[in-house]
């Protein structure tokens, strides 16, 4: 989803705006700590032999317009997303805003390819299942580190299996291995997009676990009030 393509380019943000200070290990909202830097340190491991190197030879390859093309196909299926979960929090005006998104995009936008939508004024907002639990009041849960998708929540985790299941266009694909490869081809967009934010990140983080995790619960929250990001003096 959208908090995903944008995590690394938050946490960025955050480890500038605090002079690259390493963050408190001990905290209450990660109980399986252990645990989850195991996790951390497998999906590391992973990514740097196997995942951004493909990932640099997608973004050395691929046309600029072309691979602008495929994120915006993608933005407009999770826009489909975004629509479902602004009913489910009553934001009526904006979830016709964004069902506008949808059908703008996907008619005049060529299936998504293009992105008239926000040139005729219509921004782009971001709605999960996990952010609708929140807006009703439901609490984060502890912070977990899933394999090889990263930073979550047991609240997200719900809401992540929720909008597959339910609102995310891709998962209705019957044809098995043509929608693994649209999963694929998503990951692997999403990873190109962050590659200069991580290699930054990496070299400026004392300990980028903890400035990943701050960062995550931060964003979360940012989204759910919708808010401006907001980060500690």
């Amino acid at each position: 989803m959208l908090k995903k393509v944008t995590l690394l380019l938050f946490a960025l943000s955050f480890t500038f705006l605090t002079g690259c200070a390493s963050v408190d290990d001990k905290d209450e909202r990660d109980p399986i700590e252990s645990l989850n830097r195991g996790v951390y340190k497998f999906n590391d491991g992973i990514d740097r032999a196997l995942i951004k190197p493909i990932a640099k030879g997608y973004d050395k390859i691929m046309p600029a317009p072309i691979d602008k093309g495929v994120t915006n196909f993608f933005d407009n299926l999770e826009d489909v997303i975004t629509v479902a979960n602004d009913l489910l929090q009553f934001k009526f005006q904006r979830g016709g805003s964004d069902a506008l998104r949808v059908v703008i995009n996907s008619t005049v936008g060529l299936l998504g390819l293009l992105d008239p939508a926000t040139g005729m004024g219509f921004e782009r907002h971001d709605e999960d299942f996990g952010q609708t639990l929140g807006y009703w009041g439901v609490g984060a849960g502890p912070y977990i580190v899933l394999p090889i998708l990263g930073p979550s929540s047991l609240r997200d985790v719900t809401g992540d299996l929720v909008d597959s299941s339910l609102f995310n266009p891709i998962y209705y694909v019957d044809h098995i291995p043509t929608r693994n490869t649209l999963i694929g081809l998503k990951g692997l967009d999403t990873r190109a997009s962050l590659l200069g934010a991580s290699n930054i990140l990496e070299q400026a983080a004392l300990d980028p676990y903890s400035f990943i995790r701050e960062s995550y619960f931060q964003q979360r929250e940012d989204l759910i009030n919708d808010g401006e990001l907001t980060f500690p003096e």
